[in-house]
């Protein structure tokens, strides 16, 4: 039997698309498994200078792992830089990351031909018309599922490649979107998150006039289905309209990943980002109006080119303003092709470090403060596995605490949880009653 491993580099999106191949590969009587493997394929990341070292390390440590394997490489940075990925001693295949489901087909054309030469396929997004269709019955995760939506990203932010590395918003079908919901809550998985490049942009492509919302409530009539969790949204994208329907689906979780990465609007603007901290500041509060106990939680880049000391205080302080429950912090990085590579003002990187730290703290803090706001009230929690700490179970409130109940709780099971306890960061409580969903 051949075998095969998968190594996976950088977002959700990709490890989605990870687990698709792995499955296509599985149908196809390959079998999966981590030592002296057959075929060794790396999904490569380039959102930052060190996802690129990362996905160049891996690579060349695939074929000193596995000499005879054939080594094939696909995804963003492979997208963006063919020729550095091509030139790594002992790549067999080169691929994109809008053809990934292609390298079945070009792994068994290498078993079969045995080429001497490296055997490439990167393909401009021009060329391609719609989203390549990769889907997905199964995930390593028994309770939660991510479906991916959507593809690619218009933005063109100042400092991220990610646009040229997936191209333009291409979006799925809404048909195969339920029927992939359906495929997995068949299967036992009550949560579905949906997940893309740019969730948010669904159907700007397509002539249906679906958006996301749409695929919201397709995917709340499904029985089976008990909670839908979103990824990544910029703050436009919220609307009064938008947040009520998503509160009537009564599957919706009160946890909104809202995308900011400065609370300084003259960094915003160098960023080229299409919202102020005004609009913000609005959408948080809109969302709080709709979803009273919603979790935000956000990205923060520090030490962006010609981000001033004053800058830096408008962001500590919209951050102590909004008060995430969680604030995801990077160290700006210098991309090769983006804008914000020849911006002249570039900020040291001690600078860069202290930032980082000083906002560091102000986010634990306003997290165990949302933390604290929760004891006495009763969440709804989605029970996961044992708990690291022993005597208990865990799992995530739909506005995604970690949650530590009794060991009586059932796996994959939803529960009314009184929330009694916030201890090392993670909240404790005693289970009231199965939820009625």
């Amino acid at each position: 039997m051949i075998t095969f491993r998968i190594d996976t580099l950088g977002c959700k999106v990709n490890q989605y698309e990870s687990e698709a191949i792995a499955e296509l590969l599985t149908k196809k009587g390959y079998k999966e498994q981590k030592e002296n493997c057959d075929i060794h394929i790396i999904n490569t990341c380039t959102v930052t200078n060190m996802s690129d070292s990362k996905s160049r390390q891996m690579i060349s440590r695939a074929k000193k792992d596995n000499p005879n394997s054939i080594v094939a490489v696909i995804g963003c940075y492979s997208q963006v830089k063919p020729d550095d990925v091509r030139n790594i001693d002992g790549v067999d295949i080169v691929l994109g990351s809008r053809n990934k489901e292609e390298v079945v087909t070009y792994i068994e054309q290498f078993l079969k031909d045995k080429p001497k030469e490296t055997i490439e396929d990167v393909e401009e997004f021009e060329k391609h018309e719609g989203i390549e269709e990769l889907g997905i019955s199964n995930q390593n995760d028994m309770t939660r599922a991510y479906i991916k939506i959507q593809d690619g990203c218009n933005m063109y932010c100042s400092y991220c490649l990610i646009p040229y590395a997936r191209g333009p918003v291409s979006s799925r079908d809404i048909k195969d979107i339920v029927n992939e919901a359906k495929r997995l809550s068949d299967n036992g998985y009550k949560e579905i998150i949906l997940t893309g490049i740019h969730v948010a942009s669904y159907g700007k492509d397509l002539d249906s006039n679906k958006s996301l919302i749409d695929v919201i409530e397709e995917i709340a009539k499904i029985d089976k289905v008990k909670r839908i969790r979103l990824s990544s949204m910029e703050p436009r994208h919220i609307t009064r309209e938008f947040l009520e329907r998503m509160r009537d689906t009564q599957k919706a979780c009160d946890h909104f990943h809202l995308s900011l990465q400065s609370g300084s609007d003259n960094v915003l603007k160098l960023m080229n980002r299409k919202y102020d901290t005004k609009i913000y500041r609005q959408k948080a509060n809109l969302i709080r109006e709709v979803f009273p106990n919603a979790a935000l939680t956000t990205d923060i880049i520090t030490g962006f080119p010609g981000e001033s000391e004053e800058d830096f205080i408008d962001t500590k302080k919209f951050v102590e303003e909004i008060g995430f429950s969680k604030v995801h912090i990077f160290k700006y990085s210098k991309r090769d092709g983006t804008k914000a590579e020849s911006f002249k003002e570039q900020v040291d990187p001690r600078i860069k470090k202290q930032r980082s730290k000083e906002l560091s703290i102000i986010e634990k803090d306003k997290a165990d403060e949302f933390r604290n706001s929760q004891i006495g009230k009763v969440l709804e929690v989605l029970i996961e596995s044992k708990s690291d700490m022993d005597g208990y179970k865990q799992g995530y409130s739909t506005n995604y605490q970690r949650v530590n109940v009794g060991l009586d709780a059932k796996e994959n099971m939803i529960y009314d949880v009184l929330i009694e306890e916030n201890r090392n960061g993670e909240l404790f409580g005693k289970i009231i009653s199965e939820s009625l969903k």
